[in-house]
């Protein structure tokens, strides 16, 4: 009879692509419910089997494919300082004194990015829902301002990659926006729904089915290559090579 696999060994034969494993989702439900730090000590070595080495395995198995769809981006297989986002929460300001994360949550960030505010592509993981994102989310005063007046001033432009037909397919914009237009722009722009957004954010709606299976991560990168018209226009915005 043959042995059962560890979660290392399974995830080390998926081949071409990388995908989640049960056990991945199984321990963020049970973190959900035992967010300490006592339980978190004691399970530290399912964390680092079940979630860590699965997550990192897959943003090493993005790398190639990354590199062809968007030069400039990063998959950077770390455990800290990379694309993989910290476990631990920064509760300083928050109501919610809980210390642990309980999704996984990865972003393939711009070269030149100094923060999650810069251009990026996205992938969430937890065990209610599965996304993923593309664009910028909260973009700095100047980068908005940047991303609004190419709108304003290439409304064609910006029409064609949003409405553009394998984008929308896959991805739907979201994100706040202003009640009232920006200051400085024309409330009468036929662009000025999108010129009052904050964010510039597009998100595709996955299930954990699907990140628990083998061509996960072709659906990724799927939804990344229909997102290149949309990112190299924001970073045109944003004065940074796609």
């Amino acid at each position: 009879m043959q042995a059962k696999r560890t979660v290392r060994e399974s995830i080390m034969v998926t081949g071409r692509y990388a995908s989640f494993t049960p056990e991945t989702i199984r321990f963020l439900e049970a973190l959900r419910k035992n967010n300490n730090r006592d339980w978190f000590n004691e399970n530290k070595s399912r964390y680092e089997e079940e979630v860590l080495d699965v997550a990192l395995n897959f943003i090493q198995s993005m790398y190639d494919p990354l590199s062809e769809i968007a030069p400039h981006f990063t998959a950077i297989p770390k455990r800290m300082g990379g694309s993989l986002m910290r476990v631990y929460r920064d509760t300083r300001f928050s109501k919610n004194k809980t210390p642990y994360k309980t999704n996984i949550g990865i972003q393939f960030r711009h070269e030149m990015a100094k923060d999650v505010h810069s251009p990026g592509y996205y992938v969430h993981i937890d065990p209610d829902e599965v996304f993923l994102g593309a664009g910028m989310w909260r973009p700095a005063p100047d980068a908005l301002r940047g991303i609004r007046e190419r709108i304003a001033e290439k409304s064609a432009d910006w029409e064609r990659v949003r409405d553009d037909k394998a984008f929308s397919r896959h991805f739907k914009l979201g994100g706040e926006t202003l009640t009232r237009p920006p200051r400085g722009f024309d409330k009468a722009h036929p662009q000025i729904d999108d010129l009052k957004r904050k964010d510039f954010i597009a998100i595709k709606t996955l299930s954990v089915d699907d990140a628990l299976n083998p061509r996960f991560q072709q659906k990724v990168e799927t939804a990344f290559k229909a997102a290149r018209p949309y990112m190299a226009f924001l970073c045109k915005a944003v004065n940074v090579p796609f």
